[in-house]
């Protein structure tokens, strides 16, 4: 990708939160009307994401009609929004709220209507609230064709961040600490 998405030389990997999904779980979605991850919503991705080993997480989505651009195709916006929301659970398993600073997506093959496209996310380093991850995404399995590659900057800030700035009563609408919003 690009420099300015590399971590600088000598940053650290950071440690896996002990308080993180043990690798193997699936990890549940944000709240259910999530667009990326959620259940209900109609026209969702409802990306299924697996915590792994370390600092990294495996995920999978069908592309649907609803997905598509040009026809029959996957619309590379939507293809974009699968990464952010895959890149953003990492954050999940550092147990750090944070937010999408910088997205940087190459495209490599087109991805068909019908087809899965597997995800493959890690974190690569981490400076300050600066969280710096990389992610693959292949076609039809964990060693199909890549297709997208994507490489991204997080910010980490407090959870107040998204009460301030979206609905200052989510916790109330999403179940409350320890129900279906998990930011």
């Amino acid at each position: 990708m690009t420099d300015a998405l590399d971590p600088p030389p000598g940053t650290p990997l950071p440690r896996r939160h002990p308080d993180a999904p043990a690798p193997g779980t699936l990890m549940p979605a944000h709240y259910e009307s999530c667009y990326g991850c959620g259940s209900r919503h109609p026209a969702g991705l409802h990306v299924r994401v697996t915590a792994q080993q370390g600092v990294r997480v495996a995920a999978e989505f069908e592309v649907t009609d609803l997905h598509q651009g040009a026809p029959g195709l996957a619309h590379g916006g939507v293809l974009v929004a699968a990464f952010d929301e895959v890149l953003g659970y990492l954050l999940w398993i550092l147990r750090e709220p944070g937010v999408t600073a910088r997205l940087e997506t190459r495209f490599h093959h087109p991805v068909p209507v019908g087809r899965r496209v597997h995800i493959a996310a890690e974190c690569i380093g981490m400076a300050g609230r600066k969280v710096y991850c990389s992610a693959t995404g292949r076609l039809d399995g964990a060693d199909g064709v890549i297709a997208v590659r994507a490489a991204a900057l997080f910010l980490t800030v407090p959870l107040t961040h998204f009460t301030t700035y979206g609905w200052a009563d989510v916790p109330a609408r999403y179940g409350g600490q320890g129900g279906p919003f998990n930011p």
